[in-house]
């Protein structure tokens, strides 16, 4: 069976071809509703082989064909992996044509006994994602820099280290073993060495211990161990690196304004809050201050509830609403500030490269909902039903009280004031067309 899929996109060939070709390509075409990883991305457009893992093991493998390299115009890859290939018979021609001096059609051919109606979800979130990821990368055009990223194979540091490679920067990922090849490097935490960020030219400090969890001593000091000394000493390194960063971006958490903020808006001028998490996202930001005073431009990038269903809350409710097991928690009046993983990269992109930008930046919608909303819209894109409700004691039992206050049931109505003011372009500010677009249900 033959397949096609095209569309436009508002950039010249050669520079739509050479986005296939940079590293994190992929990445940024792989749907996350598929339950795949990538296992190794092609080095080579002309032979080189990309595989996708699934769960159980089960390896894609594509091995590209040099017979059938012709740069700018097309590249074709053929599914190598015994058994698989001759049940599916995959072969994936990639074809692109000038439309003009700035627009390219991108076109999908594929042979194959996969219905197509299987497939087309998948082809248009891979058009989409093309076009919006080349959109962006235009707006926050910028030399190429060399960026030390923490925290890079986490959901949000592969989202944006694959958006900043595809996009001609380059990721120097610091790990905590032992360095694999030139593009890591060794980091110690607690005493990162004198030299780790000398060449760089900014940092983006995405790690941390997760959040989630039962709020408990154990939990407590792993969130907040895991961000405060780290984040001083980094940013201690970053001002005191030879020939090194001039950008310092670090991740933060609109759980700075607390739990119980009601129908208040918050802005990234209102106090910090009360509770747990509101004493760690102040610390953590102030942790910081090394970086700032030494005259590096310093950015603090407060994330609401990140939208993928790779990782998050969405991860765990995506099965139980899928099954029409879903509903709104409690009363369900509690405020949801949220985001979708790839506007999130967007305004990490942004804040490495727009010159203007520094201090806290509230990474949220401009459009936050109630969860009793939330919950209705991810049951019409999932087309289930949300009729159950989870009763207050649900989470509590999970998380604790305190766990089950500053996550669960969390009431905050965010605005990204700084991003709007700024005029900043949202590829999905409406909860309908995240979820859609996440879900592959756009």
């Amino acid at each position: 069976m033959s397949l096609s899929f095209s569309s436009v996109v508002d950039a010249p060939l050669q520079e739509v071809f050479e986005w296939h070709a940079r590293p994190g390509a992929i990445t940024r075409l792989s749907p996350p509703w598929l339950p795949a990883r990538v296992g190794a991305e092609a080095d080579s457009l002309r032979d080189g082989r990309a595989e996708l893992v699934f769960p159980g093991g089960l390896r894609w493998g594509a091995a590209h064909d040099g017979a059938a390299y012709q740069p700018p115009h097309r590249f074709v890859d053929r599914l190598d992996t015994p058994l698989l290939s001759t049940a599916l018979g995959w072969q994936h021609e990639h074809r692109f044509a000038a439309v003009g001096a700035d627009r390219t059609e991108v076109i999908d051919r594929v042979e194959t006994r996969v219905p197509g109606f299987a497939l087309r979800s998948m082809f248009a979130y891979r058009h989409r994602q093309l076009a919006q990821d080349l959109a962006a990368q235009a707006r926050y055009r910028h030399e190429p820099l060399t960026v030390a990223v923490t925290g890079a194979s986490g959901l949000v540091g592969t989202a944006v280290t694959a958006l900043l490679t595809t996009g001609g920067h380059r990721v120097i990922r610091l790990v905590r073993r032992a360095a694999a090849d030139e593009q890591e490097r060794r980091w110690d935490p607690d005493q990162p060495a004198k030299d780790l960020l000398d060449g760089v030219d900014a940092v983006l400090h995405l790690a941390g211990a997760s959040i989630a969890g039962r709020f408990d001593d154990r939990h407590r000091h792993a969130v907040l161990d895991s961000r405060v000394g780290p984040t001083h000493a980094l940013a201690e390194v970053a001002a005191q690196a030879t020939n090194g960063p001039r950008v310092f971006v670090s991740a933060s958490a609109i759980g700075l304004y607390g739990p119980d903020c009601g129908d208040r808006e918050l802005t990234e001028d209102s106090p910090p809050g009360a509770g747990f998490l509101a004493d760690v996202v102040t610390r953590w930001e102030t942790a910081t201050a090394p970086a700032a005073e030494a005259g590096l431009r310093t950015v603090k990038v407060r994330t609401g509830l990140v939208l993928s269903p790779k990782g998050g809350v969405l991860q765990l409710q995506y099965p139980l609403f899928a099954a029409g097991l879903g509903g709104r928690l409690g009363s369900g009046e509690h405020h949801m500030s949220w985001i979708g993983i790839d506007d999130l990269a967007d305004i990490y992109l942004r804040a490495l490269t727009d010159a203007e930008l520094s201090g806290p930046v509230n990474a949220v919608s401009p459009e936050p909902v109630r969860n009793a909303e939330y919950t209705r819209t991810l049951g019409r894109v999932l087309h289930r039903p949300t009729l159950l409700r989870v009763p207050e004691f649900g989470p509590r039992l999970l998380l604790g009280s305190e766990g089950a206050r500053e996550l669960a049931f969390a009431d905050q109505l965010v605005r990204p004031q700084r991003l709007v003011d700024a005029g900043h372009t949202f590829r999905h500010p409406r909860l309908r067309d995240a979820l859609a677009h996440v879900l592959g249900a756009a």
